[in-house]
């Protein structure tokens, strides 16, 4: 008898499982906070520094029927509301898009090295953009004159990067070896690169307002781009979000997920569009901006777990608030110029393109 009781503790092993899920409500936590963290950080610093419980109380007012005394004067309400908050907001979605279109791509291709930049993307959708700018596309000069056809430029171009690298990837055979679809990344994104940057030659008045873009920005007046960017953050959020399930199942295999009822090809084209509207709202918004779409699905990966169950909504939460930290970066690094964002990612991203690159040929992907 004394063994059935000492054996008794074991089958609770089995409550092991719901550990994951407590784990998972802390990081949700930690996720909001670190974008409560990065908005009041955002609004606070710049060549004006101004008390962060002042920024917070102002940003409280801004909710219905709350009235707090901030302390700030009329002209740094108008700092607050009128010029930083809409670019850590723009910031913030954007940063959750690429993130979001990361870990996507990541559990698409099964390649935990896939991102929008890596794979020829965020190139395709430059080299569309540039070339409706070229055309007059943007009404003016302006970047974002016209709210349809700067974005659907973006993603005709991020669209059709994706596809040409999942064709070149597989050239060599059915299997996709994550060595095979870097290298066409790489590739497709030499070849509109080249075509972007042939364009820029003829047209040379275009050049200082496509470079200023191609390197990554998110200097915004006003709310115009925060309201360009959020219906297509809805919409690519809501599709991906409601499929994570089925990346968790795709990662079994083709052949295992058709067994289990799922259509493998229709959820990965669904997927594969849903992330590339994320990412060409991103990019017609901000420039290209290289490697969040990397470091901040694999860290969630790393420290929350495999299941994109977990992924994609820590990655949104995560990537917004680093993309707007990063942000804060660029603007007091050199105070009083500015570095282009995507500089400050690249910086950040090479090397820990380097710690995946290594951790996955250690594990044999």
């Amino acid at each position: 008898m004394p063994r059935p009781r000492r054996g008794g503790p074991r089958p609770d092993a089995v409550a092991a499982p719901a550990r994951p899920a407590g784990l998972r409500k802390r990081w949700l936590l930690a996720g909001f906070a670190a974008v409560l963290v990065a908005l009041v950080a955002g609004v606070s610093l710049g060549p004006v520094n101004l008390p962060p419980g002042s920024v917070a109380a102002e940003l409280l007012n801004l909710l219905p029927g709350v009235h707090l005394d901030s302390g700030l004067t009329e002209r740094e309400v108008a700092i607050v509301v009128e010029l930083r908050l809409p670019r850590v907001v723009l910031g913030l979605l954007v940063g959750a898009l690429l993130a979001l279109a990361g870990g996507c791509y990541q559990g698409v291709f099964r390649n935990p090295l896939a991102d929008p930049y890596l794979l020829g993307v965020a190139a395709g959708a430059g080299f569309a953009v540039t070339v409706a700018i070229v055309l007059g596309a943007g009404a003016g000069g302006a970047l974002t004159g016209l709210p349809v056809t700067i974005p659907l430029a973006a993603f005709v171009g991020s669209l059709g990067a994706v596809v040409l690298t999942y064709l070149l990837g597989a050239a060599g055979g059915r299997d996709r070896s994550p060595a095979a679809l870097i290298l066409a990344g790489v590739a497709v994104s030499a070849f509109f690169s080249a075509g972007q940057t042939y364009l820029l030659q003829q047209h040379s008045d275009t050049i200082q307002q496509v470079y200023s873009w191609l390197l990554g920005r998110l200097a915004t007046a006003g709310w115009h781009d925060v309201r360009l960017v959020l219906p297509y953050f809805v919409l690519t959020a809501v599709v991906v979000l409601l499929h994570r399930r089925e990346l968790d199942v795709l990662s079994v295999g083709d052949d295992e997920a058709a067994s289990l009822g799922l259509h493998p090809q229709r959820s990965r084209y669904l997927l594969i569009a849903a992330a590339s509207l994320g990412t060409a709202a991103a990019v017609s918004a901000s420039g290209l901006i290289g490697f969040v779409g990397i470091i901040v699905p694999h860290t969630v990966r790393l420290l929350a777990g495999a299941s994109h169950r977990v992924i994609l909504p820590l990655s949104m939460l995560f990537g917004g608030a680093f993309l707007a930290l990063t942000d804060v970066v660029a603007r007091t690094a050199a105070a009083p110029a500015e570095i282009p964002i995507g500089v400050v990612t690249a910086v950040l991203g090479g090397p820990f393109f380097v710690l995946v690159l290594r951790t996955a040929r250690r594990v044999g992907l």
